[in-house]
């Protein structure tokens, strides 16, 4: 067992930078504009902040806590914890499953990397202008046929991620956040900027903040609570393996109040840099991911300054897709440097190495291996399913029911500064309402 000494965020600032930088990534940029705009606009954001007050912020808080009071790795925090409160130690699968999480979210995530460093190419050498729809979606369909093509994404997207994890917390974690996530910021901004002057802004704003409740039905609300628990990087061991990180000085409950408001602002505001050049151009809302990878592509190609604002659309879907990646490859690598002898630089290695493997089998779902299913599903869309449907819910669901009934209450209560109404208020929310929530969407999504 290794017994190297455990390293800690150099600020609260930092460290807020770094768990908002693990929230948003892609789903930020795309998904959640959409679900407001589609799901009753205002009347979505209420009942979503009102979810994730609900769902996501006790969960989040627990899974920090766990972390902080183990200054380990997710597994054996858990562990360490369950033995010190006379507990199995079998509570320690929970840190495994959520290390196991990250481990195959990475290993497709990075693919997808791949692809935003291939349009992110793309764009600096002009490869949409002037093309129309068949040529864009040619583009897509040969990136995706091309396995070697993707293969050079995906590892280019994995070397980065290394390189970064590799330096350790101060150097690498904190260095990557303290400049990408403020360079994150000023792209949203130029780009909500050149939204200001297509005309469309206005109605960019009604459809997202124009409240329908007309179109809020239970449906809605699940998606909303889905949302708020996914979107917290939740359920993966990446906030445990943060938290491991922690100060005792850091209150839980505020900082996690401001990476939730921030990890929001930037979803609302991708919104308004994405629709009014989608309103403008008359795009299709609801083509998925295409819309990013093909519908996007066609506008930029077609409309005056479109080579500046797709090389500035993609470098912002990279640095949100390298916050989430490094992030995803943390809690793997402090796992195997805590329990091997292996230096963090050698560690980092062999967490990358067996990621980017893995990670292969899933970009060739797309070409030599499409005929290949498991349960009917390719190997990408089988590693997705696996960990959005059954490994973070249940994870992050454990995660609270150990946090709110396994450790001493009043401990606790201690650690989360709260008084006699506050902590009543968190054993209602963390013992009942934040379970029954998970519950809720985990036997929807299945």
């Amino acid at each position: 067992m290794s017994t190297k000494q455990h390293a800690h965020w150099s600020s609260r600032l930092t460290f807020i930078l770094a768990a908002t930088g693990s929230a948003v990534g892609l789903g930020n940029i795309w998904k959640f504009p959409y679900m407001v705009g589609d799901s009753g606009g205002a009347a979505f954001v209420l009942i979503y902040l009102l979810c994730i007050g609900l769902v996501g912020l006790p969960i989040l808080v627990a899974e920090w806590l766990v972390g902080r009071r183990g200054q380990k790795n997710p597994a054996n925090s858990m562990a360490d914890l369950a033995k010190s409160a006379g507990a199995s130690r079998g509570w320690m699968i929970v840190g495994i499953s959520g290390i196991l999480g990250a481990f195959l979210i990475l290993s497709f995530y990075s693919v997808i990397g791949g692809w935003s460093l291939y349009y992110t190419l793309s764009s600096v050498t002009g490869a949409f202008s002037g093309q129309d729809a068949d040529g864009i979606s040619a583009l897509f369909s040969g990136m995706l046929a091309s396995p070697g093509l993707l293969l050079v994404g995906h590892s280019v997207f994995m070397l980065l991620v290394i390189g970064i994890v590799a330096r350790g917390v101060t150097k690498g974690l904190e260095g990557a956040v303290r400049s990408l996530m403020p360079a994150l910021g000023v792209l949203l901004v130029v780009l909500v900027g050149y939204g200001m002057t297509t005309g469309y802004f206005g109605e960019a704003l009604s459809f997202m903040f124009n409240p329908d409740f007309g179109k809020v039905d239970g449906g809605v609300v699940l998606a909303a609570m889905g949302q708020a628990f996914f979107t917290l990087s939740l359920g993966m061991g990446i906030m445990m393996a943060y938290g491991s990180y922690l100060n005792e000085e850091i209150n839980l409950l505020k900082t996690a109040r401001t990476v939730i408001i921030l990890d929001t602002l930037v979803a609302l505001v991708s919104g308004l840099a994405i629709f009014p050049i989608v309103f403008a151009n008359g795009l299709d809302l609801s083509s998925g991911p295409g819309l990013i990878f093909v519908t996007l592509p066609l506008a930029f190609g077609n409309m005056g300054g479109g080579v500046i604002l797709s090389l500035m659309f993609f470098l912002l879907l990279t640095f949100a897709a390298l916050t989430s990646a490094i992030s995803l490859l943390e809690p793997v690598v402090e796992f195997v440097e805590e329990r091997t002898p292996l230096s963090r630089f050698a560690s980092t290695l062999v967490a990358g190495a067996a990621t980017w493997a893995l990670g292969i089998a899933a970009l060739l779902a797309f070409n030599v291996w499409s005929d290949l299913l498991i349960f009917g599903l390719n190997i990408f869309d089988l590693l997705d399913t696996v960990t959005s449907k059954f490994l973070l819910p249940l994870t992050g669901l454990l995660a609270i029911v150990f946090v709110a009934w396994v450790l001493d209450r009043e401990g606790v209560r201690r650690e989360l500064g709260l008084g006699e109404t506050g902590a009543k208020v968190w054993t209602v929310i963390s013992r009942f309402i934040a379970p029954i929530g998970v519950i809720a969407v985990f036997v929807s999504s299945l």
